[in-house]
């Protein structure tokens, strides 16, 4: 019987890759979930709040490069507005364009930015929303058991300070 504290995300569930041509084809969630868990940093690239947390969010991303769990941003933005606000990053991790934001929906965020870890059975695992350290080390620590990798202290000594995100839904 599921869990119903857990949330499940619906199948049905697109994820569209950011590609060097622009958008990639679209893909059930599941089918980015085969063999690897999605450690995610969602953001919101209209806002303050997801730019103040990006350095941090790619140092966090980057100690999980080579577990079991496939790193990634989620962007709520089309292919352009989304390569404009990670420069470089876009072409260094995995990056989904989620200009509809049906994938922050889904996760039932309300805060961004996120951190999401969704298991490969498609449950959400563990998510912080905003950047609350004590949040996202909880998500992190989540990540290290469950691909048996080393975590990492959050904050680190040139993150931010804590502070809430901006509405998810725009």
């Amino acid at each position: 019987m599921a869990d119903p504290t857990v949330t499940q995300l619906p199948n049905e569930l697109n994820l569209t890759p950011l590609t060097a041509d622009g958008l990639g084809q679209a893909r059930p969630i599941m089918d980015w979930l085969t063999t690897f868990h999605l450690a995610s940093v969602v953001l919101d690239p209209y806002t303050n709040e997801s730019s103040w947390v990006l350095r941090a969010a790619t140092r966090v991303l980057e100690q999980f490069r080579s577990s079991h769990a496939r790193i990634n941003f989620i962007v709520t933005a089309g292919a352009d507005d989304t390569r404009a606000f990670l420069g470089p990053l876009a072409d260094q991790f995995l990056v989904f364009c989620d200009a509809d934001r049906s994938a922050v929906k889904a996760m039932g965020l309300t805060e961004l930015p996120a951190f999401v870890f969704t298991r490969v059975d498609g449950s959400l695992a563990a998510k912080a929303q905003g950047w609350h350290p004590a949040e996202w080390q909880v998500v992190a620590d989540s990540i290290a058991d469950v691909t048996s990798w080393t975590s990492l202290d959050i904050p680190g000594a040139s993150d931010p300070g804590s502070f809430s995100g901006s509405p998810a839904l725009g």
